[in-house]
């Protein structure tokens, strides 16, 4: 099995990490590509939200039930993408 390994730190991010190769490094002098964390935390905030309120309209509604279903589904992924963003943006990743 494989030993496990440390945990990272902000340093460890704020240097780069190993093995990680950018194809477009130094053409034009283009700046590093940073991570879009932030941008899709507010994106999977705003699915959240949405979903759930139209879920609940469907819900208050004549509309067919699955419809309700359906968004509550979405909901919920895009609660654990917010989760997991989180957790990437706490433990120090860029973005």
């Amino acid at each position: 099995m494989s030993e496990p390994r440390e945990r990272r730190s902000r340093e460890d991010y704020a240097r780069g990490l190993p093995d990680h190769h950018d194809p477009t490094a130094g053409f034009g002098g283009a700046a590093p590509a940073q991570s879009a964390l932030t941008l899709r935390a507010l994106l999977a905030t705003f699915g959240v939200v949405v979903c759930v309120v139209l879920g609940v309209l469907v819900l208050a509604t004549e509309l067919p039930a699955w419809g309700a279903v359906a968004l509550f589904a979405v909901a919920a992924v895009a609660a654990v993408d917010l989760v997991v963003v989180l957790r990437r943006k706490a433990r120090g990743e860029p973005g």
